[in-house]
């Protein structure tokens, strides 16, 4: 199992981002959370296969239709106990 963090940035707040995300992660059988971050970006852990976590990195750099998405990094991330995946308060 893979694990990554994903850090979103441009108008992906107050645009169902979040939503989009979490219906997005569990069709592709993903596991972890999404959360909006105090700067303005979307932070994410996700968990899955290498497959699944290519495709949703491939989705988040378009995200839903009311998004504007200028970057989208992606880093390793320590493996956690991870049960669906789900929204986080804002950090």
């Amino acid at each position: 199992m893979i694990h990554v963090r994903l850090r979103v940035t441009g108008r992906v707040q107050g645009v169902f981002f979040r939503d989009w995300t979490v219906s997005t992660a569990q069709a592709l059988g993903l596991s972890g959370w999404v959360r909006n971050r105090h700067d303005g970006s979307v932070e994410a852990h996700a968990a899955g296969t290498q497959t699944a976590i290519d495709a949703f990195v491939s989705a988040c750099r378009t995200g839903p239709s009311a998004a504007r998405v200028d970057d989208v990094i992606v880093t390793p991330a320590e493996p956690m106990p991870l049960d669906g995946f789900r929204r986080s308060p804002a950090n």
